[in-house]
């Protein structure tokens, strides 16, 4: 099975996509045989020489009745429908505070972070099984609902090309700066020289999530994200010839409930066309999620995922393209591996949601 996903395409479709991912993935088979072989030869294998992590002490007593006391209630709140994240985090908190403070009456001597942590696995469970049985998502759409959507270009008329883009609790403003050949970046790497036309600068500032935070320059998620859309946005720009200009794109995420990074595609490419520069094709972009019951194999595919459902779900799928085919993707998991019929499932069901957000 699958287990993680990254690239960058020009436009292909899912058949070729899916055949491309299973022709690497026979691939790496290849080479993951050779290590086990290698470690095999040296005698360093996980069953003559297995890893000890530290574990919990468990209660399982406390556990049953946690599971029991609040799964129905936390069920009732996920089934709710509510929009608001904020709303939605004080109904599981009334649920959860209710039932702590119960426990503490009847024992006052309670470990409340033993608590917090059967909680959280209570309340999770709850929020997937009902995903999964309802068909229903967090916020009340069905499991192939996209956000609302509003955009405006021009937002910044001092700019030479902006664009504001929101999608649900989702915003991202962007611009679109021209420049001229002496604003090319430097390319010096140990494995590449050159000189690059096309910059995307991602910022994701602790405000967009609520929190209060320094912003210290760019992290791991400023520059993962950044990449994916300047890999998505550079499959749609105008050959060297056509195009005498340097380009840098700014995305900054004003406020962030999932799947801003696909915001900065959707909002970095209105910019481009806002700025005059002749792209082939607008691009959008749009996260997949899964939620996947383990003991009846049941599962949900999810478009256009919230924070939460990428939190507790089992999958987070990126997939960037046009209204032709696919322009680059990023997945990564949290179970074992992805099966074909799963991967191809969220592939057409995430072609069927970037047309809606094109169109």
């Amino acid at each position: 099975s699958v287990a993680m996903v990254e690239g960058a395409m020009k436009e292909v479709s899912e058949e070729e996509m899916v055949a491309a991912i299973a022709f690497g993935h026979e691939a790496i088979k290849a080479q993951c045989q050779l290590q086990k072989d290698l470690a095999e030869a040296v005698g360093r294998t996980p069953e003559s020489q297995p890893r000890e992590y530290p574990k919990y002490e468990e209660n399982e007593t406390l556990k049953k009745l946690i599971s029991e006391g609040v799964y129905q209630g936390a069920y009732d709140v996920a089934r709710t429908g509510n929009t608001s994240k904020g709303g939605r985090k004080e109904g599981f908190s009334a649920v959860k505070k209710a039932f702590l403070d119960k426990l503490m009456a009847e024992q006052p001597e309670l470990d409340t972070k033993l608590f917090s942590r059967y909680y959280s696995s209570a309340e999770k469970k709850a929020i997937r099984d009902m995903m999964v049985k309802e068909r229903v998502r967090l916020d009340g759409r069905q499991l192939t609902e996209i956000r609302p959507i509003w955009s405006e270009i021009n937002y910044l008329p001092g700019a030479h090309g902006s664009a504001i883009f929101t999608r649900g609790e989702t915003q991202s403003l962007t611009t679109a700066t021209l420049g001229t050949k002496l604003d090319e970046q430097i390319i010096d790497q140990p494995l590449a020289k050159g000189y690059s036309k096309f910059m995307l600068h991602y910022n994701f500032p602790g405000f967009s999530t609520g929190e209060v935070k320094p912003n210290r320059g760019a992290g791991r998620r400023e520059i993962g994200h950044g990449n994916l859309a300047l890999r998505s946005l550079r499959q749609v720009l105008p050959p060297d010839d056509e195009n005498p200009y340097t380009i840098r794109i700014v995305s900054d995420i004003l406020e962030s409930n999932g799947s801003s990074s696909m915001a900065t595609v959707c909002a970095g490419s209105l910019a481009l066309m806002d700025a005059g520069v002749k792209i082939t094709a607008a691009v959008a972009g749009i996260a997949m999620g899964l939620v996947q019951d383990k003991e009846t194999g049941e599962y949900a595919v999810l478009s256009d995922i919230l924070g939460d459902e990428d939190h507790l779900g089992d999958m987070d799928f990126k997939v960037t393209g046009t209204e032709k085919g696919i322009c680059a993707c990023q997945m990564d998991i949290k179970i074992q591996g992805l099966s074909n019929e799963i991967l191809t499932a969220a592939l057409h069901q995430a072609r069927e949601g970037r047309l809606h957000i094109l169109r």
